[in-house]
């Protein structure tokens, strides 16, 4: 799931139906902007002036890997990228493991 989760109705619903279908041992892959990011931040603020992100619901990194847990995933791996304002980015940024700096974090949740 990219750029899906905050157009979702119900996340902790979603995520257990993901983990209910997925096999034994497989991954569950999501990429999002954080809610408290300088990109999150800014989403929000002017999301009223938004067509897209008008209905949307930003999470936190934190919010994600707590409903994740609750859904009966675990052993994640982090990535992180867009660190710059997006009008700063001139060239492709190396993401970064972990979050916590950039404003797009991806998650590998494993069902085990």
């Amino acid at each position: 799931m990219v750029t899906t989760i905050c157009f979702l109705d119900d996340l902790k619903t979603a995520f257990k139906e993901v983990h209910r279908i997925l096999k034994e041992n497989s991954s569950f892959i999501i990429g999002f902007v954080d809610k408290n990011s300088p990109l999150g931040n800014a989403y929000q603020a002017h999301k009223d002036n938004s067509l897209f992100y008008k209905t949307a619901l930003l999470y936190s990194t934190d919010e994600v890997i707590l409903l994740l847990k609750q859904a009966g995933f675990n052993s994640f791996n982090f990535n992180q990228t867009i660190f710059k304002n997006l009008s700063d980015i001139k060239k492709i940024e190396e993401p970064k493991k972990g979050y916590g700096e950039g404003s797009f974090v991806v998650i590998r949740a494993i069902k085990s």
